[in-house]
Formats: structure tokens, C-alpha cells, sequence
């Protein structure tokens, strides 16, 4: 009788279709597979009961999540030849459940099915990791009660874990690099600096920053700019944390941190609002009521700097879903949308957009130093969140790195002016001179 490895990867090859990219470790000690790859370590048979259980990729997430499965070797290699084996070349490609239905009908596909059933035998169905998001439907996606909760799930993990991931700057969106060998410190540094310039913030300015995180921006705006600073987070960790820090930098009579929705925010006009890493969360149906609440906070003249990760467009916009993952263990209830959407819908709201930087080489960057940070302190990152927590983490970070490299997503900085109705919008005569 074949060992377990053999009869996994001829199974996989077998589902699939095709040969399989990586080595496959089992259980049992035994292997198979090209000898110089990545090896896919199967350590016991729960894991192919939460995959035949939960087919495609929410099953790997919860085998991935659990312990169950692992990668030995390099991630992003890995990574990289599974992404076409699962995602491109399976049944359920794209979602697609009527594909699945129309495998099932096949005879070898379903001999496959029951010979997986039966090597991860016994066929109960386990338990989902706790780390994973408890939904009760999704009719009411984006209520402010709704966000609230999806924001908790994400941000209030411990602020220590953070620290550990993200470095002393504490900021959770993509660096901007002069070059791939400086330090993260800096490329934070210098993407806040670049941000406060397209905004142009002077000394006595009121500036909002919208999903402040831990109070990067804000303190930077402050202590930098001498600008007057309102952050809002919906997370109480967040908020915590960037009060904290404020009073260490002797800042409190600069900046007042809320633990706030931005649709409760009513006291405008602001000379300038940022937007960094905040509007991937707001959700395609609310994206233009988030685009008109900003607009009507800003004085006219005003500017809006909003950087947001983007999608690649689909030839049917309306066969778009969350990717299972993503949704279930990472972000809840996030959305992307094409660039152009985005612009379309500021410029429905009112706005006048002046300028878009197109960054995603810049974000690839940061998530292998995020990466690099959380591996070379492993065992802490666990003990300071869960072992799933931290195993989530590395595998969104690491895939999401490829993603940009691969242009599979992009992130963007858009300025947008509230041009006044005498069209006078404060903008320099030559483009990116930010002064």
C-alpha cells in the first residue's frame, strides 16, 4: 500500500488536474514530490477533514490556522506555485460553485473525493480555530454596530503584538522607500512626510484623520507640522495606545483621539483629512456616503489624501467576492475596488482629484519587513497573541507581498480637492510640488 504522501499527492494531482508544485510531507514521516521544492507538510489527518469539509480555500485557511498544515522551507516560494495549483487551476476557481457541481458528475473526480474522505478517516466534521470571525448573516454589512465589531477583530489583538510586527513607528500601511536596503523606520518616516506635504500642512491647520491606528500620523502631523490634530479609530486598543503616546510626546494640546465612527464626526470644517489604510473597510455600497461625509467636512479649498489598497478589475464587476481567507480570519467584511471606481466616486462626491501615485512595489517592501519581524521573533509573537493568531498573520502578509509583486493588487495615494465654486483650489502650477 502507498504511503500517506504518495496517496495525497496523487489524489491532489488527481482533484486538480494537474502536477503538483511542492513536496508533500504526511503524518506518517513519509514523502513525495520534487525533491528541491517547498514541502507542504500535512501533520495529521484533521487537516484533510476540515478541507473535504470546507472545500477550496476557506478549508486550507482552517488547516493552515489550526496547526494542521504547514509549509517547511521558504514561504513565498511556496506560495507562489500553489497560487496557480489552488486558485487558478482548481474546481472552485474564482468561487465558482457551478464549476464544482459539474466536477462532482465526472467519475474519477468523484472516486478522488472518497478516496480523501476515506485516508481522512474518521469523517467528522472539526471544529473551526477560535481565531476565526463568528458571523450571524451578512444582510447588514457596514452599520456602524457591524464595522465596530470587524474593526475589533483585527485591531484589538494586543498592541504589543503590533509593536512586534510592525516596529516602533507603529504604522499599519505601506512605507515609502527610497531604496529596498533602507530601514522601515525611515520609509514610514518618509511616507508620513510625503502625505503631510501633499496635504500641506502648515501651523495652525485642523487636520482629521480618519482610522488613525496607534497615532502615527497624527503625532507626526502635530509634532512636525505644528497642525492640530482629531484621529478616530474605532478600536479601543488603538485609542488607548495613541493617547498614551501623545502624552509621552508632550502632545495633548495638539491632538484628541476619539473612539469614533467617522459618520458620528460633526465638527468641521478641517483644512486638510487623511485617510490612510482606512477606506478598504468602508464597503463598496457606503464607499460614496464616505466620500460625501469627508467632502462636507472639509472647509472649501480644503484637501483629502486617501490611500487605499486597490483590486485589479474584473470583466463582471458583479461576480466579485471577498476572498474567503481575507474575510473569515483577517478583515472582515473588507472590500476592494479598482482604482478607477474609487476616483469616480470621490468625483461624484464633490471632490476635484489632483494627483494619483500608484505605490505598490512600495507595499510588497514593507510586508516582507513585517514578515521578517514576526519570524525572527516567533515564539514571543504566539505567546503575545495565540499560535493561530500569528500563523494567520504571517501567511496573509507573506501572500498579500506576492499579490503586490505579482500586480495582483495595488495601493494608491489619491489628493482630492474641495475646489471652491470659483475654482480657485490652492494647488501648485507644477504637479507633485507638494509646498
Amino acid at each position: 500500500m502507498q504511503d500517506a504522501a504518495q496517496r495525497l499527492k496523487t489524489l491532489a494531482e488527481q482533484l486538480m488536474g494537474t502536477s503538483l508544485p511542492v513536496r508533500i510531507r504526511a503524518w506518517d514521516g513519509s514523502e513525495s514530490g520534487p525533491p528541491n521544492a517547498p514541502a507542504l507538510v500535512v501533520r495529521n489527518r484533521r487537516a484533510l477533514r476540515h478541507i473535504l469539509w470546507k472545500p477550496g480555500e476557506l478549508g486550507l485557511a482552517r488547516a493552515w490556522v489550526a496547526g494542521d498544515l504547514d509549509v517547511e522551507g521558504d514561504l513565498y516560494e511556496a506560495l507562489d506555485a500553489l497560487a496557480e495549483f489552488i486558485w487558478e487551476r482548481g474546481p472552485q476557481q474564482e468561487g465558482d460553485s457551478k464549476s464544482l457541481l459539474r466536477s462532482l458528475r465526472e467519475p474519477q473526480f468523484r472516486a478522488g473525493v472518497r478516496s480523501l474522505a476515506a485516508l481522512a478517516a474518521p469523517f467528522l466534521p472539526p471544529a473551526p480555530p477560535p481565531e476565526e470571525m463568528r458571523r450571524h448573516g451578512r444582510l447588514h454589512l457596514h452599520t456602524k454596530g457591524s464595522d465596530r465589531r470587524a474593526i475589533s477583530h483585527h485591531y484589538d489583538v494586543g498592541n504589543d503584538f503590533y509593536e512586534l510586527v510592525l516596529g516602533p513607528s507603529m504604522v499599519y500601511s505601506c512605507a515609502y522607500w527610497e531604496s529596498p536596503e533602507g530601514t522601515l523606520e525611515d520609509a514610514q518616516r518618509d511616507k508620513l512626510e510625503l502625505i503631510s506635504r501633499k496635504l500641506a500642512l502648515k501651523p495652525g491647520m485642523r487636520l482629521l484623520d480618519v482610522g488613525c491606528g496607534w497615532g502615527s500620523m497624527a503625532v507626526h502631523a502635530a509634532r512636525e507640522h505644528g497642525v492640530h490634530v482629531v484621529g478616530v479609530t474605532l478600536s479601543q486598543e488603538q485609542a488607548a495606545y495613541a493617547r498614551k503616546r501623545i502624552a509621552d510626546e508632550g502632545l495633548t494640546d495638539r491632538i484628541e483621539i476619539r473612539v469614533q465612527d467617522y459618520r458620528d464626526v460633526r465638527d468641521g470644517p478641517y483644512d486638510a483629512i487623511s485617510s490612510i489604510g482606512m477606506a478598504e473597510h468602508v464597503g463598496a455600497e457606503r464607499y460614496l456616503e464616505y466620500a460625501q461625509d469627508l467632502y462636507a467636512l472639509l472647509r472649501p479649498g480644503g484637501r483629502l489624501l486617501n490611500h487605499q489598497i486597490a483590486r485589479r478589475p474584473q470583466a463582471d464587476e458583479a461576480a466579485y467576492s471577498v476572498d474567503e481567507f481575507i474575510d473569515a480570519y483577517v478583515f472582515p467584511d473588507g472590500e476592494l475596488a479598482p482604482v478607477g471606481t474609487t476616483v469616480g466616486l470621490l468625483e461624484q462626491a464633490g471632490f476635484e482629484v489632483r494627483d494619483l501615485e500608484t505605490i505598490r512595489e512600495h507595499y510588497a517592501l514593507t510586508l516582507r519587513r513585517w514578515v521578517a519581524n514576526l519570524e525572527a521573533r516567533w515564539a514571543e509573537g504566539q505567546r503575545l497573541t495565540s499560535p493561530g493568531r500569528a500563523r494567520i498573520w504571517r501567511l496573509y502578509m507573506a501572500a498579500s507581498a506576492l499579490a503586490f509583486e505579482r500586480n495582483r493588487i495595488g495601493v494608491n495615494q489619491v489628493l482630492a480637492v474641495r475646489t471652491p465654486e470659483g475654482g480657485a483650489s490652492g494647488m501648485p502650477l507644477r504637479a507633485r510640488d507638494w509646498r
